[in-house]
């Protein structure tokens, strides 16, 4: 028995050594749950065969198995397997007395073994909801193993986040709400009356300060930047510029005109202001000075109560006019402004493309209040394919000048407009149309 045990013992030593000169150290020793508490609900935690087995208890809240010390940057590795249970590591995590009465909240990296496949992604628990899920990265769906071991990576460095799954790039993300607090794991909530649910974990390990080796940055991976009028060093490396600097309307002029308006579009702690028509004197549509074929344009823009406005490409503009005609990506107050209920089965929602095809509708967990910030984006690819997205979904795809297009012109409020939207380059446009809307963070990269 002791030839037997000394090996063991052995090995043991030196797998805690390599760790340690690799820059390694683990968070879980294999035996004890020395270094970590439980939070919020009471879902069973133990150890079994050198691993951590998380069980659901009915009726209970979410529950968290929370490390004792917080980590501001690090990069995490832990080996994962679960059923068919919806999971999650916690990461710069807090729990706060004055917060939901202790109720962990923070960001979140998801584990999904569902159909949707958006493990890796990344969820602010209770606070943001998503920020980073894989419609925005289809190249990641596949990564995960539904019925064997997963290795996830998470890289947290200042404001930078980033995840991999089966060493497959998932997320690169970055926001400064919170900077620093502990690493948890997580098991899900679930009714009464569904049966019990088992996720287990194990090779859990973290690297801190100088010992963290980051990995090169790819170029691929797509950016969620929650940094206001902010360019990351992997949106300038796919080729994406600021079009507004945050200060002032410099790139920008009134649409068929040359110069700025004198009043009606303000910049305001970062923020562009249209403002309504009481304050603006109706300036008319803000137009990019520089033009544009096939892009990808990305933007946030905040509406107020019943607001409207929009953000068109395509446009062409009249001398002297001050509002410019083109196809527009909806943005919209749908359940206040009575346009949402014009049009034909919704095209004149936000995010439509107005008058022509309505955007397919997310639950509304996924969409953000009034008051709240939005991302939209819109995709013009060379071969004329364009999309309108969301935060973070697809919601409108078409074919521009496809025969299904001219059916939905031909029958549109645009039908006896000569040429609309038949130019191969045109500005940006922001509509004015006499509400109070924001706009920030609003970036284009030109695909060729």
């Amino acid at each position: 028995m002791k030839k037997q045990i000394l090996p063991i013992i052995a090995l043991l030593c030196s797998t805690a050594i390599f760790a340690q000169s690799t820059g390694w150290k683990n968070l879980f020793d294999g035996k004890t749950l020395k270094g970590w508490h439980q939070l919020n609900g009471k879902a069973k935690y133990e150890i079994v065969n050198g691993t951590i087995v998380g069980t659901t208890v009915p009726g209970e809240p979410n529950s968290f198995l929370a490390t004792d010390e917080t980590y501001g940057d690090f990069i995490l590795e832990v080996e994962l397997k679960v059923g068919e249970m919806n999971s999650g590591i916690q990461i710069r995590s807090l729990s706060l007395p004055e917060y939901n009465n202790g109720r962990v909240h923070g960001y979140q990296v998801e584990i999904d073994p569902s159909d949707r496949a958006w493990s890796g992604g990344i969820y602010d628990e209770a606070r943001r909801g998503w920020m980073y899920q894989t419609e925005m990265n289809p190249a990641a769906k596949k990564a995960f193993n539904k019925t064997g071991w997963n290795k996830y990576r998470v890289e947290a460095i200042g404001p930078l986040f980033r995840t991999w799954v089966n060493d497959v790039p998932v997320t690169c993300m970055l926001d400064d709400l919170t900077l620093k607090g502990f690493i948890a794991l997580q098991v899900h909530a679930i009714k009464q009356g569904e049966g019990g649910q088992q996720i287990q974990w194990k090779n859990i390990r973290i690297q801190t300060g100088a010992a963290m080796k980051p990995r090169p940055m790819d170029a691929s991976t797509p950016v969620a930047n929650y940094l206001v009028n902010h360019l990351s060093e992997q949106e300038k490396a796919q080729g994406f510029q600021l079009l507004f600097n945050g200060k002032d309307l410099t790139g920008w002029r009134s649409a068929g005109q040359v110069t700025t308006p004198l009043k009606g579009w303000v910049v305001e702690e970062g923020n562009l202001h249209v403002q309504d028509s009481a304050h603006s004197g109706r300036p008319g549509d803000l137009v990019t000075e520089k033009q544009f074929k096939a892009f990808e344009l990305v933007f946030d823009f905040k509406l107020t109560p019943g607001a409207n406005s929009g953000v068109k490409y395509f446009v062409k503009e009249t001398p002297g006019s001050r509002a410019g005609l083109g196809l527009e990506y909806q943005v919209l107050d749908d359940a206040l402004h009575p346009d949402a209920k014009m049009g034909v089965e919704g095209n004149r929602t936000l995010a439509s493309l107005y008058d022509l095809i309505p955007s397919i509708k997310m639950e509304a967990r996924f969409q953000k209040k009034i008051g709240e910030w939005n991302q939209g984006k819109i995709v013009v690819y060379p071969n004329n394919h364009v999309e309108h997205w969301l935060n973070g979904f697809k919601v409108v795809e078409y074919e521009k000048g496809g025969p299904i297009y001219k059916v939905l012109l031909a029958h549109s409020k645009y039908a006896k407009s000569k040429d609309f939207g038949n130019v191969s380059q045109s500005p940006i446009l922001l509509q004015e149309h006499g509400d109070n809307v924001y706009y920030r963070s609003i970036k284009i990269r030109e695909i060729k």
